[in-house]
């Protein structure tokens, strides 16, 4: 699962207890990048408050435009366990799992639409790149129709999956199929 010591959320005790409780109650299961940080409850409980704001949170982009932004980050840095888990839940929203394997593989064959295709870009350019971007770079999205706080959330979305790829790949964090389904998207 991990290269460090975890503690599974039925030997969890006191504030990791409650934690993992309310993991439970948002998502339906506990996923191993969570466990992965369950040395440290205080800043799982922030993880997840972030990661409940950014992709579940009401307005602005859609869930499936959050995924996707979440896979083309994923796939960027090249950390299976988030592009395994995100292209799960795009699949719930596209309802089309070759559209899914496509945009894992060359997003371009995905055929994007022009709003899609420009949050890519800004996701991958922003991965690929944080200091070379620029101003310029909004344009091709508000062409596209987003709006500024969709762009922000856009911004931290992408800043936020090169977050936890570092955390799935600086600790070794693996996903199997059966620990990817099962959660609510």
């Amino acid at each position: 699962m991990t290269w460090i010591r975890t503690i599974h959320e039925d030997d969890a005790k006191g504030e990791l207890a409650a934690t993992y409780s309310r993991i439970l109650e948002r998502r339906g299961k506990v996923s191993d990048i969570m466990r992965a940080q369950s040395l440290a409850p205080p800043a799982m409980e922030a993880h997840l408050d972030l990661y409940m704001r950014l992709l579940f949170g009401k307005g602005g982009l859609s869930r499936a435009e959050r995924e996707l932004v979440a896979v083309i980050v994923s796939v960027e840095n090249e950390c299976d366990y988030c592009t395994m888990h995100h292209a799960a839940a795009l699949e719930a929203w596209w309802k089309d799992p070759d559209r899914v394997e496509r945009l894992c593989s060359d997003s371009e064959a995905a055929e994007l639409s022009p709003r899609e295709a420009a949050l890519a870009e800004y996701a991958r350019r922003l991965t690929r790149s944080p200091a070379a971007v620029a101003k310029r770079d909004l344009d091709p999205l508000r062409a596209a129709g987003l709006e500024d706080d969709e762009i922000l959330q856009a911004n931290m979305i992408t800043a936020y999956f090169n977050f936890v790829n570092r955390i799935a790949e600086g600790l070794g964090v693996e996903a199997s199929p059966e620990e990817v389904g099962g959660y609510r998207y």
